[in-house]
């Protein structure tokens, strides 16, 4: 009996999800016109970097000046931000000292907290200047978009409290493990309803959901909105450059790849990233950004340090010019299709005129019986259906297999020359990991397996 009930609840939350994409795709006529100025910006920044490969544009010196105006940003052959500007919240040094003298309260950020607070100061959740209020998370949960502006935006952005002294007007110091990190201007406070955001963002109300879990149990009785002041970046044991800093790593002129993950990074994912540079849709000399979030996951996830240390030395085994690489403060909420809007709007403004979109990404399963939350494709298809309007391109994510014959191929074409498919699953490659046993290199890169054994 339990079966067809999960696969009715499972066919609920797809429905939801549709029912959100719907909504996400109805447009009045303000938002038709949001969308042609979309279309538009698309179009010129198509133009600029075809002019940018014909030497039109000149090369551009990064300076930071460049990444806050949309004019200076086409000139430099880069795409725009989200909402045409590059937001960046942090104060002068002269004006910290004031700044936190004038705080009322003080709040301990969590690990996800710190990681949105240095977003937002940062500008990677560009055109927000603070966390959400409460008419815009309301907007943003059920429409999927900002209000006003009618921008798209995937995820409410929040900020929780349990207290219950804090009110409009307050200004409370956010510090992370000691460290003054930013102030916020209390605008509103409220009681959220989370099983609706959770039914509208997660697609479900189960806390099955690794997502729902968080946002019921995890995160406070209150969310607090308002303008947020950075006073200086959470300490990392890894750098995350900002914005400006990536867009100053990239090349003017050509389609920046983005390749996101939360894993190290094996033989097939760097088949699948490097490859996706030959996409009919990417320009020629275009560059990959492998681009990981270093923030909370999943709690069976490998810890951001030794991921990053994984990184490191793939990195300097691979030497690829093709590839940049850099670190991301995001905690993943598992999210599906919706967390999927979210990672392209983040990676536009970190740069990125591509995003590469995997079978079921950012999915997850039931922590009771394991069963999938989104359909594999759910996540391409609501971010296939708004790509146009963010001026970014999909790259769907290549179905790559190893064969004895022939190293790494497609799956259609080894099934078309019916090679030897070899084949190792992530449970096995774990248990060898621990047992000592030879990892087989055509599965993972040797620099990788050894960091990993290191850190077991």
């Amino acid at each position: 009996g339990g079966r067809p009930h999960k696969m009715a609840s499972m066919s609920a939350v797809r429905r939801s999800l549709r029912q959100v994409a719907t909504i996400a795709a109805r447009r009045g006529a303000t938002a038709g016109l949001v969308a042609e100025a979309g279309a538009s910006r698309a179009i010129l920044a198509g133009e600029l970097r075809a002019q940018a490969r014909a030497g039109v544009v000149g090369s551009f010196t990064a300076g930071k000046s460049l990444f806050h105006a949309s004019s200076a940003a086409h000139a430099a052959g880069l795409i725009e931000p989200h909402g045409g500007k590059l937001v960046n919240l942090m104060v002068d040094e002269s004006k910290k000292a004031s700044l936190v003298s004038s705080c009322n309260r003080t709040l301990e950020l969590s690990d996800r907290n710190a990681c949105d607070v240095e977003l937002l100061t940062v500008g990677g959740f560009s055109p927000l200047t603070g966390f959400m209020n409460e008419d815009v998370y309301s907007h943003c949960v059920k429409e999927m978009r900002l209000p006003g502006s009618n921008l798209l935006f995937g995820m409410p952005i929040v900020l929780d409290t349990a207290c219950e002294d804090t009110k409009v007007g307050d200004k409370v110091l956010l510090k992370y493990q000691g460290k003054d990190v930013g102030v916020i201007t209390v605008e509103s406070k409220w009681k959220p309803d989370k099983p609706l955001e959770a039914k509208m963002c997660y697609g479900t109300s189960s806390i099955e959901h690794p997502g729902v879990s968080m946002i019921s149990m995890e995160r406070r009785k209150y969310y607090i909105g308002g303008k947020v002041e950075g006073l200086s970046k959470p300490e990392r044991p890894f750098p995350c450059p900002d914005p400006s800093e990536v867009r100053a790593m990239l090349p003017a002129g050509k389609d920046v790849v983005a390749f996101q993950c939360r894993n190290p990074i094996h033989r097939a994912h760097y088949e699948l990233f490097t490859r996706a540079l030959d996409a009919e849709n990417v320009g020629e000399g275009a560059v990959c950004l492998v681009h990981p979030t270093m923030g909370p996951t999943q709690d069976d996830d490998i810890s951001g340090l030794v991921r990053y240390h994984t990184y490191e030395v793939l990195a300097k085994e691979v030497n690829n010019p093709a590839i940049r690489w850099a670190y991301l403060p995001y905690s993943m909420h598992m999210a599906g299709p919706r967390e999927a809007i979210q990672h392209m709007i983040i990676r536009k403004n970190y740069g990125c005129t591509h995003f590469i979109i995997g079978r079921d990404m950012a999915g997850s399963k039931s922590s009771i019986d394991g069963e999938d939350f989104y359909g594999a494709y759910d996540a391409q298809d609501l971010a296939k259906a708004n790509a146009a309007e963010l001026g970014m391109k999909t790259v769907p994510s290549l179905n790559v297999v190893y064969t004895d014959e022939e190293g790494y191929v497609t799956a259609d074409v080894a099934e078309a020359k019916k090679l030897s498919v070899k084949k190792l699953s992530g449970t096995k490659f774990r248990k060898m990991l621990r047992g000592g046993e030879d990892i087989p290199e055509w599965f993972a890169f040797k620099s990788v397996v050894k960091v990993l054994r290191e850190h077991q």
